[in-house]
């Protein structure tokens, strides 16, 4: 993988409390939908996700959040509602837009509390994970696979890193002061890939 390209692929904003990342993809929306929408094929590349999987059903990601369906337009439009662990409830939503060689790929994650957490590790918090998510989406669209254990490789750590960076630079530009963006961009590689260099 060439990291800096991943990285350099994926457009990053911090707006209050909200990111906001995508990326373009050289695949149909209608493909790049069924990637993010088909249990099948979210466990291949996201993780296994089950409930009822209709507007106002529930939904459950293994091992991670869970939450309602709020809106589901297909091809174009998901938003759920996102309930992690403790945290306050916050939403996603996933936005597909057709362009000249492929598809737009964008997703927004609002309402996220500016408590501790947000004070400790700023929007890395969640945008680290969600740059592995539009990584893995990519890797799936290509027909590839990373090996099993890419998630604890020295290359997975090194992309984790960069990403924390990445979402740093984007605190910053938000308006938050170099200092600040950049500790809370430091703390949030350290929690991804401990031991980091």
């Amino acid at each position: 993988m060439d990291i800096a390209q991943e990285i350099n692929a994926v457009s990053r904003e911090v707006r209050g409390q909200t990111v906001l990342v995508s990326r373009g993809y050289v695949a149909e929306v209608e493909d790049v939908w069924e990637a993010c929408t088909d249990p099948e094929r979210l466990a291949r590349w996201f993780m296994p996700v089950t409930g009822d999987l209709r507007p106002g059903g529930h939904y459950q990601i293994e091992g991670n959040a869970g939450g309602t369906i709020l809106r589901c337009d297909p091809p174009r439009v998901l938003r759920v509602s996102w309930v992690f662990g403790e945290m306050p409830p916050s939403e996603v939503e996933v936005r597909l837009t057709p362009v000249e060689g492929g598809t737009r790929f964008e997703l927004e994650h609002s309402n996220l509390a500016e408590d501790e957490h947000w004070e400790q590790f700023g929007p890395g918090a969640v945008g680290v994970g969600w740059d592995l998510t539009i990584y893995g989406l990519g890797v799936q669209l290509a027909g590839l696979r990373n090996d099993p254990g890419w998630g604890t490789s020295p290359e997975a750590a090194d992309y984790m890193r960069t990403s924390a960076a990445a979402w740093g630079a984007a605190h910053e530009k938000s308006g938050e002061t170099h200092e600040r963006a950049v500790a809370a961009a430091e703390r949030t590689a350290s929690f991804y890939a401990p031991g980091g260099g």
